[in-house]
């Protein structure tokens, strides 16, 4: 989930974190309060910190391709939801003055847009209809076979998850502070590598893994942070009870819509993108844990997930752009080598551990990774 207090600072950490993903975007500026023209073949929407308007109230069924400008002061987000606030695609983190692209695969039917500025509630949402048929970019055989493959890597980690969340909710409820300690950055790593997947269930996601800044007035407060405050912070979990049951009965039916949900080539291709976000955004400045400071738990399975979406595209990468594939692979290579250096023991040095110049250095090579990964989309899409 993203911070408001990373919001705040945005500013003062684009040079370490938010500056590389400027280079993903367009760069065009922003036009408060204007609608300026996206590109041919492309819906430009304007966001500022009071409005959302996107250009077009109806598409036609297929691909298609959002160009999200933000000209107001807070960071945004942009959402395509399908009833039932069913998440279609997304894109976080998008800065004052850059300009994003969404690329959605949406059958006919009614939908919602919605801005986010400040990253936070339910959003500015105007509706979208989509009318039509199309051909499915699933009739692709070696894309349907990426979404397959990728739905097994899914499956794979949510049965882990289910096991390594039971444990540390058992071990809140038993009131073993040390040990639920242990587990906390364990579970949340098979949480992590999924997690595009699981934001594509609306609320269900936030009850799971909301930070307390994140939290509009009035939202309850469940999940793994609120059991990691009071773990490093209160060191009390005895009212904590409540919170862990809830927490595995959401990550149960999670996991059940993640295993029965068919998705698209492109929820792979959006969502490998996101993973490396995610990391630039949050991680890498120590705002996900902020009391346990285990990001870079976190961050390497941010980074698996990404790569095991890309992994699964991998034979259509191969076909339609090699050259993509080597920088990829090289990419990859670099941003794995830039963590491995602060493993420890059976993982990984505490975020409070990390000079700045060693922050600095994770940053740049997850930025350098997420200028090729933001190339995917597009290539699927054709």
């Amino acid at each position: 989930m993203p911070s408001p207090t990373l919001r705040a600072l945005a500013p003062a950490l684009g040079a370490l974190a938010l500056a590389g993903l400027a280079a993903c975007g367009s760069g065009e500026p922003a036009a408060t309060g204007s609608a300026a023209p996206a590109k041919p073949g492309k819906i430009a929407v304007a966001a500022s910190d009071t409005e959302c308007k996107v250009a077009a109230a109806e598409v036609a069924a297929g691909t298609t391709t959002f160009a999200i400008t933000n000209g107001g002061g807070k960071v945004t987000e942009f959402y395509v939801y399908a009833p039932g606030d069913r998440v279609m695609a997304e894109v976080e983190n998008i800065v004052p003055g850059l300009t994003r692209d969404l690329i959605a695969e949406l059958p006919a039917g009614t939908y919602e847009t919605a801005c986010k500025p400040g990253m936070v509630g339910k959003g500015i949402r105007n509706p979208l209809k989509v009318t039509g048929e199309h051909r499915p970019l699933t009739k692709d055989a070696k894309l349907a076979q990426a979404t397959a493959d990728y739905k097994r890597y899914v499956k794979s980690q949510s049965e882990t998850l289910l096991v390594k969340t039971q444990e540390f909710v058992d071990a809140v409820k038993a009131g073993d502070i040390a040990k639920a300690k242990a587990l906390y950055p364990v579970s949340r790593t098979y949480w992590e590598r999924i997690e595009p997947v699981a934001e594509i269930f609306g609320d269900l996601d936030p009850a799971i893994d909301a930070r307390e800044a994140d939290l509009a007035d009035g939202e309850e407060w469940t999940g793994f942070h609120r059991i990691e405050k009071d773990l490093w912070i209160k060191k009390d979990v005895g009212k904590d009870g409540p919170i862990a049951d809830k927490l595995i009965a959401d990550v149960k039916t999670i996991v059940a819509k993640a295993n029965a949900t068919d998705l698209t080539p492109l929820n792979l291709a959006n969502g490998a993108k996101e993973l490396l976000d995610e990391v630039a955004s949050g991680k890498i400045t120590g705002e996900e844990d902020i009391w346990s400071h285990t990001d870079l738990w976190d961050f390497d399975a941010n980074l698996e997930g990404s790569k095991a979406a890309v992994q699964a595209l991998r034979p259509v990468l191969e076909e339609r752009a090699p050259d993509l594939v080597r920088t990829l692979d090289e990419k990859f290579a670099a941003a794995e080598a830039a963590l491995a250096v602060h493993q420890k023991g059976d993982g990984w040095k505490l975020h409070n551990e990390l000079t700045k110049a060693e922050l600095k250095k994770l940053s740049d090579a997850i930025n350098a990774l997420g200028e090729p990964i933001s190339g995917i989309a597009p290539i699927v899409a054709k």
